[in-house]
């Protein structure tokens, strides 16, 4: 394995510009230069990548590169090439590319000018990449995300299972494998897996000590999350939900709420996905919406906050997207909704599944229940899932958390962990949490019914108190040392030497009340919807504000709902608008409108706030999104081209009467439409004429009394677009 000259600082230098390694990178690097198998666990932004791009650099041949995300190649090889002059330096081989720009890359690849070459697991399996492999000199292979090996990690694909024996087929080079996220047992699959049992080990500290964990009930959640990013414009943030829909619907009202955002999901091409990618990298957009499942792989250093709005399906997907916030070590926020309504749901995924499958996935989700759950610090039971001490008083970052932030109430638990580890101990230490809890409830299931729980000894012990307590006491007890479980017994409790030492000489011990998550409404009609916006008008200040549309209407010779109409009125005196963004919140305010009259009722409003010494409710109104939202640009632009009410219908997907309401919306938020050729379908030039003159005097918002007026006249879609036709040339 032939090395250039310069020592691994002097490369480093030379190739990337740091004068100094980042925490074991050099020993991991070392290991490669020596040509020894290298296993590397380090945390989301610890630089892993560095592990192995600098020995490829540095040694004859070219370096492969296995991933499992094109995203993340892609990032991976822009930021390379971002370091020399040369791009050829580094490619990917994957299905993005066509066939002439794969045969291009392993032209480079074959004349050695390429160090470092990314392939996807599938392609490496493809026979006829496999051939073109052998004829050329591999330096070493590196296995990217190496979790995407085990059953039990966070993101299992089965080809990965396959990779060992591929690279045999190619040639015998070291392997460095390398992952942010590992337990012990995943840890061990790994290593067995790609027959690195013996490999040099370099195992950072899993603590981001700038990061702040916080778990919220599941309760006005989108509400939330949109005051979230509002009040952090201008900051880079990630929002994780299970379905595409959901992220849709998200990214839509976040955008109809002034956000600049984008969603993210494999539904979409391949092209649009890496177009978004750069638009976040290069801060055109502040939030990027995605799926849980669809890995985003973007190394962005200051991401400042990362927040799941349905919690993932194990601790290790959680630990990992929380990580790409705050790579730059500045703070970063990370906030994860939960309610057990959502566990329900993810354990219906499991069914159906092969048995194996359903256990390993069952015990995933108890250990994110039981994250989200507990009330001691949270970092302590992260870094404990990972097979790592922390001391929650004293250890950087202690208090960057809520339950370290805001402590729940402590008890005298030492009867509660005896009675726990006195029925574990009598129960064989053969059954899970779920079980021994039910056990000290009294409550009767099939397990507890097939081993005889009822003429256990600590049979009804704890009642009382609902297995959640018990649960509580159990995931404490774990993480206090006195408990473990066996992972390969899919979760069964067993007591440890700490455990034995306190049965027999029992000490004090501080609990922690659990959090209740049990009664969360899920649902997402905390978004203030167009009516009804769940708060009291103050009438007074309504008055002042019909008195102050009535004054402009006269000055202007309009009739007052041309100005604004009674429901925008009625908000303005529930939420007390007096900046121009809170104005745009109100229903029937578009920006056009705002601009036009909203200075005066803005002034208005916040002279009564001041002299009244109301206190604005911190909460802010969230305009609410919906399919017809997203239709508005489509139905402007094709009025634009004078297309007909029917034919606008058929390509928005919506029928004449929606289609209809949406342009009534439009133009009521202060947007010109020029809608004379829809006119002109049926009505000439003097019926333009009768209906402006009766729209110029009434006063009426509606079109009742013209429905009354010109009974057997004109239709009401005629009388609709009449109206809407004299506020948009009247009042816009």
């Amino acid at each position: 394995m032939s090395l250039i000259d310069d020592s691994p600082k002097e490369a480093l230098q030379k190739y990337f510009g740091f004068k100094e390694f980042k925490g074991e990178q050099e020993i991991a690097i070392q290991s490669v230069l020596e040509g020894k198998d290298t296993f590397v666990i380090m945390p989301t932004g610890g630089g892993k990548s560095m592990c192995y791009q600098l020995p490829a650099l540095m040694l004859d041949g070219v370096a492969l590169v296995v991933s499992p995300l094109i995203a993340l190649m892609k990032n991976q090889v822009d930021a390379l090439r971002g370091n020399h002059e040369d791009p050829s330096i580094t490619h990917y081989l994957n299905s993005s590319l066509n066939k002439a720009e794969a045969e291009n890359v392993k032209l480079d690849v074959s004349s050695g000018k390429t160090k470092i070459l990314y392939v996807a697991p599938e392609t490496l399996m493809k026979e006829t990449n496999i051939e073109f492999l052998k004829s050329v000199k591999i330096s070493f292979v590196a296995v990217d995300e190496a979790h995407c090996i085990s059953e039990w990690g966070h993101d299992f694909r089965p080809e990965y299972r396959r990779i060992r024996p591929i690279i045999k087929q190619i040639a015998d080079v070291p392997i460095i494998a390398l992952t942010a996220t590992a337990t012990p047992k995943v840890q061990q699959d790994i290593q067995k897996n790609l027959q690195m049992v013996n490999a040099t080990l370099i195992k950072s500290s899993f603590n981001r000590d700038n990061l702040y964990y916080e778990v919220k009930p599941k309760k006005d959640a989108l509400k939330q999350i949109v005051q979230h990013c509002i009040s952090n414009k201008g900051r880079s943030g990630i929002i994780y939900c299970l379905s595409r829909k959901k992220v849709d619907q998200i990214a839509e009202t976040l955008s109809v709420n002034g956000v600049k955002v984008l969603p993210y999901h494999a539904g979409k091409d391949t092209k649009t996905r890496s177009r978004i990618q750069d638009e976040f990298l290069m801060q055109d957009v502040d939030v990027i919406v995605a799926t849980i499942a669809f890995g985003m792989g973007i190394d962005k250093p200051d991401v400042r906050y990362v927040i799941h709005y349905d919690i993932p399906k194990s601790l290790e997907s959680y630990y990992q997207e929380t990580g790409r916030a705050g790579r730059d070590g500045g703070d970063g926020h990370c906030i994860a909704f939960y309610s057990h309504k959502d566990i329900e749901k993810l354990e219906k995924f499991l069914q159906g599944k092969p048995l194996a499958e359903q256990e390993i996935g069952s015990q995933l989700l108890q250990e994110v229940m039981s994250y989200a759950e507990t009330s001691i610090s949270r970092r302590k039971f992260l870094l404990h899932y990972f097979g790592e001490e922390f001391d929650e008083i004293n250890g950087p970052g202690a208090k960057n958390c809520d339950n370290t932030r805001y402590p729940k109430p402590q008890y005298e638990g030492k009867g509660e962990i005896l009675m726990v580890l006195g029925a574990v101990k009598e129960h064989k230490e053969d059954h899970k949490m779920q079980f021994i809890s039910a056990v000290l409830i009294g409550e009767s299931n099939r397990e507890v019914d097939d081993y005889n729980g009822q003429n256990s000894s600590f049979w009804k012990k704890g009642e009382g108190k609902p297995d959640r307590y018990w649960n509580g006491v159990i995931r404490q007890a774990l993480v206090l040392g006195y408990l473990k479980k066996e992972i390969e017994k899919y979760g069964v409790l067993t007591i440890t030497e700490k455990g034995k030492t306190f049965l027999e000489n029992p000490v004090s011990v501080m609990l922690a009340e659990e959090r209740d998550y049990r009664d969360v409404d899920t649902a997402d009609n905390m978004v203030q919807t167009r009516r009804g916006q769940g708060g009291v008008a103050d009438e007074t200040l309504r008055k002042m504000l019909v008195t102050l549309r009535k004054e402009i209407a006269d000055q202007k010779s309009l009739p007052p709902y041309v100005i604004f109409q009674d429901i925008s009125l009625d908000e303005m005196a529930i939420h007390y608008p007096i900046k121009e963004d809170e104005l745009l919140r109100i229903s029937g305010v578009g920006s056009g409108k705002a601009k036009k009259f909203g200075a005066t009722f803005l002034s208005l409003i916040a002279k009564y706030v001041d002299e009244n010494n109301i206190e604005r409710a911190d909460d802010l109104l969230v305009r609410t999104s919906s399919k017809k939202s997203s239709d508005k640009v489509s139905i402007i632009q094709q009025i634009d081209r004078k297309m007909n009410l029917d034919d606008i219908a058929a390509r928005t997907s919506l029928n004449r009467e929606a289609v209809l309401c949406e342009i009534e919306q439009i133009v009521a938020g202060g947007t010109k439409l020029n809608i004379t050729h829809l006119i002109e379908e049926s009505m000439d030039e003097d019926c333009v004429e009768e209906l402006f003159a009766f729209f110029s005097e009434s006063e009426v918002e509606g079109i009742e009394s013209a429905l009354i007026e010109f009974e057997d006249t004109y239709s009401e879609d005629e009388l609709r677009l009449m109206r809407i036709k004299f506020i948009s040339d009247i009042a816009n």
